[in-house]
């Protein structure tokens, strides 16, 4: 598939995703899905800009990557406000909610990064951040899926907060790459 079509394919997959897995969220109380339902929007944000950037030059597609490592970081601030209104109204969120939307995130970030995975070497930051934000997704969705289980188990708030601090110290890392890989474009594309 040309990379074009990947991306913006991907793109579409997110945006679809973030809605149903915002409206979970929301509905059963988990810091878990909301920071993952952020993290579609990102990620779709994320495409559309690799999508646009696609045809730039080696310079503004370097800048574009840094942009990208910021958004990057917006998982990790969802969570953080998310988390600290949960912790102020401390309730487990529903397990077979938690772990089916999860189960259903994992099959999209899969395809997004099956769909991703020929193309992650070429075309700079921006197709590695793409990649990567669906590679790192794809693991958080299997922690939240854990999650749920052990949310049923012990009906507590705890392991999805615990999974909400891995999928926004993943973002971060995500983030960190990104930039380093970007900043690194620009140096090269100076004259």
């Amino acid at each position: 598939m040309p990379l074009r079509r990947a991306v913006r394919l991907v793109a579409v997959l997110n945006l679809a995703y973030f809605g149903i897995e915002f409206a979970v969220a929301l509905s059963i109380g988990s810091v878990s899905l909301f920071a993952d339902s952020v993290d579609f929007l990102e990620d779709a944000a994320v495409n559309l800009l690799v999508l646009a950037a696609l045809a730039w030059s080696a310079k503004a597609r370097a800048t574009v990557g840094i942009v990208l490592a910021g958004l990057l970081l917006l998982p990790a601030l969802a969570f953080v406000f998310t988390l600290w209104g949960k912790l102020g109204h401390p309730a487990a969120p529903d397990a077979a909610g938690l772990t089916l939307a999860g189960a259903g995130a994992l099959a999209v970030n899969l395809a997004c990064a099956f769909i991703l995975a020929s193309h992650r070497n070429r075309g700079g930051s921006l197709t590695r951040a793409a990649f990567l934000s669906a590679r790192n997704d794809a693991v958080a969705n299997v922690a939240i899926i854990a999650a749920g289980a052990a949310t049923l188990l012990t009906r507590s708030l705890w392991p999805d907060v615990v999974v909400g601090v891995g999928i926004a110290l993943m973002n971060l890392g995500a983030a960190r790459e990104v930039w380093e890989a970007a900043r690194e474009e620009r140096r090269e594309a100076e004259p």
